[in-house]
């Protein structure tokens, strides 16, 4: 039976899950009474969003030309921070169909995708979806697809995934366009691992592809990368349900459960072989993703409930962190402690949505309760002495005398929108210390601009900022492309003169100043009045460089003194300011859970 293999790719919300399902239909997976939206999409969260967060790989069935053809595909998600799950699912096929929308028009993770899957030597089919809206322009929407990507208008296939219009013509074409997967290279066996997730019942359960030789249930296998051994006790695919299988071929996509008890012991892009007959090379796997934003999650413990209380919410916590990693490999995670909020764990994430959709999945699949720190990027650290070290928190900057420059993340940033919005956009990107690259017109009314900014100036708001420019019509997609040096300082803020770690931040010199202030005052209203004096300082090294006094409760120890010498009222408040001074020298502020958390929304 021919096989094809491949990925449905595309800008978020043009349309891939809604054409998996439509894929599905037609070929008869499954029925019209089991058929639902977002199929694939098993996670409630991907559901109540209307986004897919994993890959999903199904095999389906279809006839063309008198022959049965077999079809793996696999359905991606569309957003910029989950490109980590596109680039691997890419690995695994041989083909993709690029699903543009035909009201929107090429978008800027359209273009990110497409380029993503010709680094793979993937052979593309654009798809124009949506041609059934009142605002569709396919012709339009070809020839943009013609003068950005080059792929040839008359190559797209018009189709409506929603009414299933034009998805006979889709598979055709697959069966015809798509090349067949190539001939084993080995005679040994040799399976890709381009997924895995955690079942409380069987394990681990592997998602692989086969590119040389065969699995069976009962063999004993070896995973090349980590050397563990396991036996195989069940196979399978998914058509969409899963169907178990005495056998997966050459070239076939499955899933597989072996008693795996730990992620740990499964790597994806780690090659399967058998223990009898060890393949000699394994298959070219995937560079490891790489966490660019940073955070911090505590338990949030009410106030009042300390000792085992707090202990059993980190227990809580660390549990569905670790669970919660079995499923996502590319989030990482480390103990942290905090002098106001306990322990809780560091944690790293590919972008700001990863990270958003971590915290509702710990709350919901783990069921605790998390107050989250303001994220943070990587930065990288020249010492003095030659050596470069990588800083995800602030509080972990060696001395300034050890210091000899700084790196910031570089992002390239695409950004497509209309023509009328391009000045305040090149605005935007200026004020984020953004450099300008380059300016290109995809079609009547729409450009392209690229410009290079520090990721620390796009993480916070700058996606809100671009959608409330262009009204919602803006679209980008980013990669990181370099570390580069910049006149960055650590700002540490002092609480009656002792240092608070937990509220460092690294900044550019120039916003220093303007960040400090908005933490000082934001750290004053939430700070009690003491019977002394407070001063809130920020300073970078030696140099204070903004100050806010939180004013001493004061009492009126002249109230009693009628008439008389005014020489007793002055002896008073002498005595009375004495003490103060004196009390202000032994006596210690503690800093309650609220104003570390009123100054971790820096967008206020």
């Amino acid at each position: 039976m021919p096989i094809r293999n491949f990925s449905i790719i595309a800008h978020i919300d043009h349309g891939k899950s809604t054409l998996a399902d439509r894929l599905l239909q037609a070929t008869q997976a499954v029925s019209d009474r089991e058929s639902r939206d977002q199929m694939l999409d098993s996670m409630d969260l991907e559901r109540e969003r209307g986004i897919t967060i994993k890959a999903s790989a199904v095999t389906v069935e279809h006839e063309c030309d008198g022959e049965i053809f077999q079809l793996n595909f696999i359905d991606t998600p569309g957003h910029v921070d989950f490109a980590y799950e596109v680039s691997r699912a890419l690995t695994a096929c041989e083909g993709a169909l690029l699903v543009v929308d035909s009201t929107q028009g090429v978008e800027a993770q359209t273009v990110a995708n497409a380029y993503l899957a010709v680094e793979n030597d993937l052979e593309l089919i654009p798809v124009v979806n949506k041609i059934d809206l009142p605002a569709a322009d396919p012709d339009k929407v070809a020839m943009e697809i013609e003068s950005v990507l080059g792929l040839p208008a008359e190559d797209c296939i018009y189709c409506s995934a929603k009414t299933g219009q034009g998805i006979p013509e889709l598979l055709d074409a697959i069966c015809r366009k798509l090349p067949p997967p190539p001939k084993p290279k080995v005679e040994e066996t040799r399976a890709l691992i381009f997924d895995s997730h955690y079942d409380d019942y069987r394990g681990v359960i592997v998602y692989f592809r086969v590119f040389d030789g065969s699995l069976s249930v009962g063999d004993k296998i070896r995973m090349m990368g980590t050397g563990r051994t396991f036996t195989i006790t069940e196979l399978g695919r998914y058509r969409p349900q899963p169907e178990k299988t005495k056998r997966v071929e050459t070239n076939q996509v499955g899933y597989m459960v072996a008693a795996i008890k730990t992620l740990a012991d499964v790597r994806i892009g780690d090659t399967i072989t058998h223990e009898a007959h060890l393949a000699q090379e394994p298959l070219p796997g995937y560079e490891e993703p790489q966490q660019m934003v940073f955070c911090d999650f505590y338990p949030a413990t009410a106030s009042g409930d300390e000792g085992s209380g707090r202990k059993a919410d980190f227990e809580a916590l660390r549990e569905a962190v670790e669970k919660l990693q079995l499923n996502d490999a590319s989030f990482t995670f480390e103990v942290q402690h905090s002098e106001a909020l306990g322990f809780g764990y560091r944690c790293g994430f590919l972008g700001l949505l990863h990270m958003e959709i971590i915290q509702e999945r710990l709350e919901r699949e783990g069921g605790v309760e998390i107050v989250q720190t303001a994220p943070t990027v990587t930065y990288e650290v020249a010492t003095t002495d030659g050596k470069v070290i990588e800083i995800h928190n602030p509080a972990d900057l060696p001395d300034v005398v050890h210091i000899s420059e700084i790196r910031e993340p570089i992002v390239k940033i695409e950004i497509i929108c209309p023509d009328e919005n391009i000045g305040d956009l090149m605005m935007l990107c200026d004020a984020r210390r953004g450099i300008f690259r380059s300016q290109v017109f995809i079609s009547t009314g729409r450009q392209m601009l690229t410009y290079e900014i520090p990721l620390a100036e796009i993480i916070y708001d700058f996606y809100d900022k671009l959608k409330s420019i262009t009204r919602g019509y803006g679209t980008m997609d980013y990669e990181i492309v370099e570390f580069r040096a910049d006149t960055l300082v650590k700002v540490q803020i002092l609480v009656n003169a002792s240092p608070v770690e937990a509220l460092s931040l690294i900044c550019h010199r120039e916003n220093s100043e303007k960040r400090s202030r908005v933490i000082l005052q934001k750290l004053r209203k939430q700070i009690d009045r003491h019977q002394f004096e407070i001063p809130l300082q920020a300073a970078i090294g030696g140099k204070i460089i903004a100050r806010e006094t939180i004013k001493a409760h004061r009492k009126n120890v002249t109230a009693k003194c009628y008439g008389g010498d005014i020489s007793r009222k002055r002896k008073l408040l002498e005595k009375q300011k004495a003490g103060k001074k004196r009390m202000k020298t032994i006596g210690s502020v503690t800093i309650p859970q609220e104003a570390f958390l009123s100054i971790l929304d820096q967008n206020e």
